[in-house]
């Protein structure tokens, strides 16, 4: 059986090569040239043939070419000629064209042959203006932007000597002495402790080789010299080779004045929502003792007039017990007059659906640090392919937002350098729902405030109106769970709530 290649002759596969190539005979003669080199220096294949290749070096270099073609013979071997000169090619009309060249060793019958490869610079240093204009638009955005490149080695430590990348990164100063060789150590920020696990876990995250290697995190850096803080923000990528990471790549930019009117907008939105929330109290407060002010009013009526009954000697029944009867009705009054306003405070359907309650705590997790409430170290712990929950998105939201902030504040008011907070799903086999629990590291619950902690107005903050406890458990149960607090917990304060499975 013959195959294809074999009827295929030497100069029809010579010729379909797109490079321009010339076979030279020990002696420096031409003795095949493909299409492309005929095209390239304009000769025809009879002008070509048996030429020195000399005629093809321009006259200046003809001296240097012969000592440099010997020089080959006595050792040839595969490489590039006159690596880091320019070369050039004289054509048949005289003009110099400026090429790479390709030297490759091929034996024939016992006589040695050298392959010339010419490859024309044009295009190649088109790629290199390209790439130059590409790297310099590249220098003028980063710079715009106010972006520093980094690059982590295997052991994720900068490799880079950029001292401007090394104290945005937080180095150590004998990680700065090391890599710049400069004895300014003392100067280099260093990462805000409550933020250390922070970026710890991120750069742990983005080097696990299951995952997607995206590195994503915002952390603040003090300087030692003067004691400001500011913000950075770090995006980048690891590289693995046979399962291992090898490399993080990415940029970093100083956001601190981003995060400081974040800050201001948070405050402000936490202010409101105070006002907000204590005239929504007063304005209820109001509503109910306008309701059972004129009942109870007459109640103490008609109990003076029965006590006044009461102290005569001869006992009036008839006005003793028209009196008791108005107690009664003005009781009912206000128990009515109670309902009916509740009634109305929660008028309107409750929407209800089924939720990925695992999205629903990530998603609470942003809403509480678009909150101002970002100064914690989230550790979550989810059940993978639990069952959809049935619940309002709005409510389930509102208990676990009221939840993290409330860790976040008495994290704060205890000045606790760990800051961190696990969130738990898991599927409560016992009742068939959904159980979530928030635990924070902060000064925990004692046990009298323990026992009035859910009672509405009930406070232990400065500026509190004691009331989102108590709603998060009415929109617990109200979405047919409960909400509790774990009275075990020697370490900080732990909170449970359930929701049910959708059918």
């Amino acid at each position: 059986m013959a195959y294809p290649l074999q009827s295929l002759s030497f100069q029809t596969l010579f010729d379909a090569v797109a490079d321009a190539m010339l076979l030279i005979s020990n002696t420096g003669r031409i003795v095949e040239a493909n299409a492309a080199a005929l095209s390239l220096l304009g000769y025809t294949a009879q002008e070509i043939l048996d030429l020195k290749v000399e005629t093809l070096v321009p006259s200046r270099y003809q001296a240097q070419h012969i000592k440099y073609r010997k020089k080959f013979a006595q050792n040839p071997e595969k490489r590039p000629m006159g690596t880091g000169n320019e070369l050039s090619v004289l054509t048949k009309d005289g003009n110099e064209l400026e090429v790479d060249i390709g030297l490759s060793p091929i034996n024939h019958q016992e006589k040695p042959y050298t392959l010339v490869t010419f490859y024309t610079v044009t295009k190649r240093k088109s790629v290199e203006q390209a790439l130059r204009i590409s790297e310099e638009s590249l220098r003028l955005a980063k710079k715009a932007a106010g972006l520093v490149a980094f690059d982590f080695d295997a052991s994720f430590k900068v490799s880079d000597d950029n001292e401007q990348l090394l104290a945005y990164w937080g180095a150590e100063p004998n990680s700065i002495e090391q890599h710049t060789g400069k004895n300014n150590g003392s100067a280099a920020p260093v990462i805000h402790p409550e933020d250390s696990a922070i970026r710890a876990s991120a750069i742990q995250l983005a080097t696990d080789p299951t995952g997607s290697g995206d590195f994503n995190v915002e952390y603040r850096i003090i300087n030692r010299t003067n004691g400001d803080l500011r913000w950075v923000s770090a995006i980048g990528r690891a590289h693995f080779k046979d399962g291992r990471a090898t490399r993080l790549l990415g940029v970093v930019r100083d956001i601190t004045e981003q995060k400081i009117l974040e800050k201001k907008l948070q405050d402000q939105h936490a202010e409101t929502e105070t006002l907000f929330a204590k005239e929504v109290a007063t304005q209820t407060a109001s509503a109910i003792a306008h309701e059972i002010n004129q009942p109870l009013t007459a109640i103490s009526a008609y109990s003076e007039v029965a006590l006044h009954a009461l102290k005569q000697k001869a006992i009036d029944s008839a006005s003793l017990k028209r009196a008791l009867e108005g107690c009664v009705t003005q009781a009912q009054r206000a128990g009515s007059s109670l309902h009916e306003l509740l009634s109305f405070l929660h008028k309107g359907d409750m929407i209800r659906e089924q939720l990925n309650i695992n999205n629903v705590v990530k998603e609470a997790l942003m809403v509480a640090k678009s909150y101002g409430y970002s100064d914690f170290y989230p550790v979550l712990q989810l059940e993978s392919n639990i069952k959809p929950v049935l619940g309002n998105k709005t409510q389930v939201l509102k208990i676990l937002v009221n939840l993290l902030r409330n860790a976040v504040e008495a994290i704060r008011e205890a000045e606790i350098a760990s800051s961190e907070i696990s969130i738990t799903v898991r599927t409560n086999a016992n009742i068939n729902m959904a159980h979530v629990t928030v635990q924070d590291v902060g000064p925990g619950l004692n046990h009298e405030i323990a026992k009035h902690i859910f009672e509405p107005f009930f406070t232990t903050k400065a500026k509190g109106i004691g009331m989102g406890l108590a709603i998060s458990r009415t929109l617990a149960e109200a979405n047919g769970g409960q909400l509790w607090l774990d009275p075990d917990i020697k370490i900080g304060a732990t909170f449970h709530f359930t929701l049910p499975f959708a059918s």
